[in-house]
């Protein structure tokens, strides 16, 4: 008869190299962990500061107007083209706004090509340089920035701290992108369908958690100095259905449209007019941006309120049913966005499209006589935004959350999904992929050169 032998202790050593293999006790995970969260925080106070300066950079613009309308036919060109003049060089990646930068990194794990897209130089550069045309009046937004310098700050804390290696890169880009949307908005859940659906276009299970802190920890920054508030306040706003349903097939065949025209529009192309457009660019690129600021100028001429800025203001008072901006405001603001898209200036076109759905929703609220008007708004602030960045998820959990208002979910999503269909027909390719397409057609372009440049310097 054997006699059974007693199983050896396992060794303290052995136990401590157990618990580090299981993944939420791991001492290299919980690194990881602080560092989003401190990256999270970092880019809840920099939206934070980023959102006041633009504030009080556009009121002395405003002011300025005020003052004397004529006063834009010199600032605004002499602003477009000193900026630029910056962006030819060291600071090229700061132009346009933003969110092709980030996709460009996340879709290419080189070291040095993210670096150039989101270093922290480009980050604070981003920042100064959107302030300055916001300054000038430039037709742009903050949002799209916020996103940039969200992914560069998180990017640039994960390579100082180690996490250099292209997967763990690609997840302090992804999150801080959904973190600078987050807190750019004050829309937490749209931070993270804006990650899944625009940035990433899957969502790997690991990366949810991780994801989902670092956009509560920036939500809750923007919250605890801004206040629990709406963006454009709340709006009471129902589209009961029966005839008003009309509404959804309106804005979302006319935002659309016009969404996709104006994607269209700003992606770069060798063809047709966007072809010529861009000849002309490139040999007077200068020349060329102050003469998009002087067309911004004329066009703001045209508009009671003028075109300038955000367009946030006009927005609210369209959306809150007293506007005093005129019937043709949403088509102005359409062309002014394209001004300021074509010169090639750093700044984002979000808040500038929801401004001019407003403009469109009201037109399409003159039509429909005895409707809820800020219902039929609201559509067409979510409808264009569908169809210029073909994200309907995106869109609509942003219009939902930026009023406050959930009665309205049906009909916007239903608006939202017939825009993205008809805005497809028009611009086959997302504007945000598209442009983040270019940028990686010029990344191996420059590869391509090097590596012939290489092969023709050997003996």
């Amino acid at each position: 008869m054997s006699i059974p032998q007693e199983t050896p202790r396992t060794s303290v050593r052995e136990r401590v190299r157990q618990l580090g293999q299981h993944e939420w006790l791991s001492p290299e995970q919980w690194r990881r962990r602080l560092l989003f969260w401190a990256g999270a925080v970092a880019v809840g106070l920099a939206a934070v500061l980023f959102a006041r300066a633009a504030d009080y950079a556009f009121s002395i613009f405003h002011g300025v107007v005020e003052h004397n309308r004529f006063w834009p036919l010199l600032i605004t060109p002499a602003t477009f083209a000193l900026l630029c003049w910056l962006t030819q060089g060291a600071l090229k990646a700061t132009r346009g706004s933003g969110i092709p930068q980030a996709i460009a990194a996340l879709k290419i794990e080189d070291d040095g090509f993210r670096s150039r897209l989101l270093s922290l130089r480009v980050a604070v550069g981003k920042m100064a340089l959107t302030l300055a045309a916001l300054l000038g009046g430039a037709s742009v937004g903050r949002e799209g920035p916020t996103v940039h310098v969200g992914a560069g700050i998180l990017f640039s804390l994960g390579r100082r701290f180690g996490f250099s290696d292209a997967t763990s890169a690609g997840r302090f880009i992804l999150a801080g992108s959904a973190a600078g949307l987050a807190a750019a908005f004050n829309t937490p859940l749209a931070g993270v369908v804006f990650a899944i659906e625009e940035m990433s276009g899957t969502f790997e299970h690991r990366m949810s958690g991780t994801l989902l802190t670092a956009v509560i920890v920036a939500g809750v920054v923007s919250l605890g100095i801004m206040g629990n508030y709406a963006y454009f306040g709340d709006i009471s706003a129902s589209l009961p259905l029966g005839r008003a349903w009309i509404a959804v097939l309106l804005t979302g065949v006319l935002g659309g449209a016009l969404g996709g025209l104006f994607a269209r529009a700003i992606i770069p192309d060798a063809r047709g007019f966007r072809g010529f457009i861009g000849r002309v660019r490139a040999r007077q690129p200068v020349l060329f941006a102050a003469a998009c600021g002087l067309a911004l100028v004329f066009l703001s001429l045209l508009s009671q309120q003028g075109l300038y800025g955000t367009g946030y203001a006009q927005a609210q008072d369209i959306l809150q049913g007293h506007p005093d901006t005129g019937p043709a405001f949403g088509l102005l603001k359409f062309l002014g966005n394209i001004a300021s898209s074509w010169a090639g200036i750093p700044g984002g076109i979000f808040s500038p499209a929801l401004a001019v759905g407003a403009g469109l929703g009201e037109n399409v609220a003159s039509l429909l006589p005895g409707s809820d008007a800020p219902a039929i708004v609201l559509l067409g602030m979510a409808a264009y935004l569908t169809g210029v960045t073909q994200a309907p998820l995106t869109a609509t959990v942003i219009s939902l959350e930026l009023t406050a208002n959930r009665q309205m979910a049906l009909p916007i999503m239903a608006a939202c999904l017939l825009a993205r269909a008809v805005s497809s027909l028009v611009c086959r390719v997302p504007v945000y992929k598209a442009l983040a397409n270019h940028l990686i057609a010029a990344y191996e372009q420059e590869q391509t050169r090097q590596s012939d440049a290489g092969e023709a310097s050997k003996p």
